[in-house]
């Protein structure tokens, strides 16, 4: 699964990437077409004159201003456009539609009262593909019982805690002897969804803020949130590194005592993360009371959101208003910084993997004027991965004033710890009772999203805002590295950029479970 921030080259072998606060003047605050809204719906019929609805049925983002005349308006004009409402958030002014009319984009944005339309998609709604979400190591029989023989020895609550050099590197294990996470806090997994049948999921899972959010609008039929097959193992992982429960079976979550949800937003047919199902994760998690979100994933299909692009730029605009809807109310989002080893903070970057659900073209894109989306939308807390030696993972993305925190992501290739297994990855759940290794910015995003729940479970009326500054204190910043030629061939294969408080690297730092809790 490509489009995920774990091991591969990109998001997420199972890998993620932030909007810089400049975007603040572009996104959210996109100027109105108009003030008024009478002849919506003659517009629209005006600019599909003389077209035939004979193109690929396409989802669209339509944003409008968010008075309930404008959004009732449109409303109208989408369907007189030849469109269909499948979904209208009008408290943020997001209508979510349908249309096989090439031209309908482009009519709304005529529409009086719309900001911004665009379809959120190159490929047909009927389009089935497959998914890759990177290289997933299970936990073979032999490993389990010498990390259990490891993990005895050493007096380790868990079974499989030996291996988990992830959680020692953050003073987790200590942490939760302070203060495991309160039941009251519930950090929300917006990703190819959660077993939570999984018996160290069980537990802590909350079911009452889980939902299916495939195609914009909310499922919550008991069970809609669970991966469709074990290979959509990606959220799972993710729940577990989070909070798996000390309950003496398998592993451990950086904040076991806290609650985790499952928002689903992974395609059934090709397993991407359109924009119309994060908007509804975000608004979702916010209306049902989640204090923290973790976003290990990029919204899918392009790895970067250009703004002189009317389609991309819809798209930055719907999943900005969602996620900022959530921030007023009390959510704070944490995003992963992406796998392709991209200097966010530089003038160009080139991404050939975009758009991913039809055939990709090769772009050098302004990572300041495209964004990779949500991880750069203001106010999201961008994590950037780190292996055992607490230097940067060699996937791991980037770039001065973009990462906020780092956390243990893994690196298989260049940093092994001593454990056990000897794996530099991050050992975690997996669906039906199973466990295994995963890398990747994916797997960092979950660990700092636990630390933010670890002080979120202290400072309980803190704000997404004033959490954030706490998550970047409590962090131990390594500084920028002398060198950093991983593979020893004599090149850097990527340049730190800033000091000992803040750098391109780690941001603020590495978070610190144990501080968090002293």
């Amino acid at each position: 699964m490509d489009h995920l921030r774990s091991p591969r080259s990109r998001r997420g072998f199972a890998l993620a990437v932030p909007v810089v606060l400049s975007l603040t003047a572009s996104l959210g605050f996109l100027p109105a077409a108009a003030s008024a809204v009478p002849g919506a719906e003659a517009a629209a019929q005006e600019a599909r004159a003389g077209r035939a609805a004979d193109g690929p049925k396409l989802a669209y983002v339509v944003n409008t201003r968010t008075d309930r005349r404008t959004v009732a308006a449109v409303e109208r004009a989408v369907a007189a456009a030849g469109g269909t409402v499948v979904a209208a958030y009008g408290k943020i002014g997001v209508i979510v539609a349908h249309s096989a009319d090439p031209g309908f984009a482009a009519a709304m944005r005529e529409v009086r009262g719309v900001q911004s339309a665009g379809a959120t998609r190159t490929a047909p709604l009927t389009a089935a593909g497959t998914t890759d979400q990177g290289a997933a190591e299970p936990l073979s029989a032999e490993q389990a019982e010498r990390t259990a023989r490891a993990s005895r020895a050493a007096g380790a609550g868990e079974p499989l805690e030996a291996d988990q050099w992830d959680l020692r590197a953050i003073g987790a294990d200590q942490a939760a002897k302070i203060n495991p996470g309160s039941s009251r806090v519930t950090v929300a997994v917006i990703d190819t969804g959660v077993d939570d049948t999984h018996p160290d999921l069980a537990p802590n899972f909350s079911a009452s803020q889980s939902a299916n959010c495939v195609g914009g609008t909310a499922d919550t039929s008991a069970g809609a949130w669970r991966p469709y097959t074990a290979e959509d193992y990606h959220g799972t992982h993710v729940a577990g590194e989070i909070a798996a429960a000390r309950n003496g079976v398998g592993v451990a979550g950086v904040a076991p005592g806290v609650k985790v949800s499952s928002i689903k937003v992974s395609d059934p047919d090709n397993g991407l993360f359109y924009p119309e199902n994060v908007v509804c994760a975000f608004v979702f998690a916010a209306d049902h009371g989640v204090e923290i979100t973790n976003n290990s994933y990029y919204v899918d299909p392009w790895l970067y959101n250009c703004m002189d692009d009317p389609d991309q730029r819809a798209i930055v605009d719907a999943v900005n208003r969602a996620q900022l809807y959530a921030q007023r109310k009390g959510t704070l989002h944490l995003a992963s910084a992406g796998n392709s080893n991209h200097d966010l903070d530089s003038d160009a970057i080139v991404d050939d993997s975009s758009p991913d659900d039809s055939t990709p073209v090769t772009r050098t894109i302004d990572p300041h004027e495209c964004y990779d989306v949500p991880t750069q939308l203001p106010g999201v807390v961008t994590v950037s991965a780190t292996g055992v030696d607490e230097e940067k993972s060699y996937y791991s993305s980037y770039g001065k004033g973009v990462v906020d925190v780092a956390a243990p992501g893994g690196d298989g290739r260049y940093q092994i710890p001593d454990t056990p297994s000897k794996n530099g990855r991050i050992l975690s759940t997996m669906p039906n009772g199973q466990y295994g290794f995963l890398q990747g910015t994916s797997m960092a995003s979950p660990h700092a999203a636990g630390v933010a729940a670890l002080l979120k479970s202290k400072y309980r009326h803190a704000s997404p805002a004033v959490l954030q500054a706490l998550l970047k204190a409590q962090a131990d910043n390594p500084g920028c590295p002398g060198s950093y030629d991983q593979d020893g061939d004599g090149a850097q294969d990527a340049t730190c950029e800033g000091g000992a408080r803040v750098n391109g690297f780690y941001g603020f730092g590495v978070v610190d479970a144990l501080r968090a809790v002293k």
